[in-house]
C-alpha cells in the first residue's frame, strides 16, 4: 500500500528522534513512498533553521527517492476544501488530501490529524 510520511515523521527520522523507527520502514520502502511537494518545503526549511544547508540538501535528496507529487491547481482547490472541513492547517490539508487522492496511508506525529481515516498517528513521547 502506498504511504506518505508527514513532515514531522521525516524530521523525526533525520534527527534520530525517539520515534524514528516508527517512520523508517515507510521511508526506506521507496517503491511505495509518496512525497507531497509541500513536505519537501517544510523539511528543507526546518533543516535550514536547525542544521545546515548541506544537511537540508541531503534530506531532500533522500525524500526525492519516493514519488514526489507536485501541488497543482486541482490538488490546491481540493486541499482547501478538505482542510477546511477537517480544520487542518494549510500544509496538513495538502498532505492529507494527497494521501486521500493516492489511497495512501499517512503516518504522522501531528495530533490535528489523529482519528482521520487512513491516518496512523504516532504520539511523540515529549508531547502529552
Amino acid at each position: 500500500m502506498p504511504t506518505i510520511v508527514d513532515s514531522s515523521g521525516w524530521i523525526e527520522y533525520f534527527v534520530g528522534g525517539p520515534n524514528a523507527d516508527r517512520f523508517s520502514a515507510a521511508i526506506e520502502r521507496t517503491e511505495d513512498l509518496i512525497v507531497p511537494a509541500i513536505t519537501l518545503t517544510e523539511v528543507y526549511r526546518w533543516m535550514l533553521r536547525e542544521a545546515t544547508e548541506s544537511d537540508a540538501l541531503a534530506a531532500v535528496t533522500v525524500m526525492k527517492q519516493g514519488k514526489v507529487i507536485p501541488l497543482d491547481d486541482q490538488l490546491s482547490i481540493l486541499s482547501a476544501e478538505v482542510g477546511f472541513r477537517h480544520k487542518l492547517p494549510l500544509a496538513d490539508g495538502i498532505i492529507y488530501t494527497t494521501a486521500k487522492l493516492h489511497e495512501a496511508d499517512l503516518i504522522t506525529q501531528d495530533a490535528d490529524m489523529e482519528g482521520l481515516p487512513n491516518v496512523i498517528y504516532v504520539r511523540h513521547p515529549k508531547r502529552k
